[in-house]
């Protein structure tokens, strides 16, 4: 499975178009979509075009994982809440959360999204934001599941 356009314009809506070098709320240089690969604050700044080029790029480096990852049939719209899910917080956070446990043993596991809401200890707005956003779109139904 690849993100599907959904997904990418909710990935989008959260991290926010940023076309030259900041640093995010826990200090990490960041660049266009929520790229952190290499950036230093001092980068020149990018166009929209490749900041959409990287985000695509990005985007492979979570959708592999999070399709390994995940051993149950999900859906189009599980598989991009849980793909921007990781592209926030990193895989390693997907793959130790009780959210992918449930998930993968099929109990209910939607709620487990509520719990993501901080960054350096501190609940920030935006994250209960894309959270809420993110469980929605997971408990949203399309018309076939399918294994990622």
């Amino acid at each position: 499975m690849t993100t599907s356009p959904k997904g990418i314009a909710l990935i989008k809506r959260f991290e926010g178009l940023r076309l030259k070098a900041y640093l995010d709320p826990v200090g990490v240089a960041t660049i266009g979509y929520g790229h952190t690969y290499l950036v230093n604050i001092n980068d020149p700044a990018i166009t929209e075009e490749e900041a959409d080029r990287l985000l695509t790029e990005d985007l492979k480096l979570y959708e592999k994982p999070v399709a390994e990852m995940v051993k149950v049939p999900i859906n189009q719209n599980q598989f991009d809440a849980l793909v921007s899910f990781a592209f926030n917080l990193g895989t390693a956070a997907l793959r130790g959360s009780t959210l992918l446990k449930k998930l993968n043993s099929g109990q209910p596991c939607a709620e487990e999204f509520d719990r993501w809401i901080f960054a350096a200890g501190k609940a920030l707005p935006g994250l209960v934001r894309r959270r809420a956003a993110e469980r929605r779109l997971f408990e949203t139904p399309t018309s076939s599941p399918s294994h990622p």
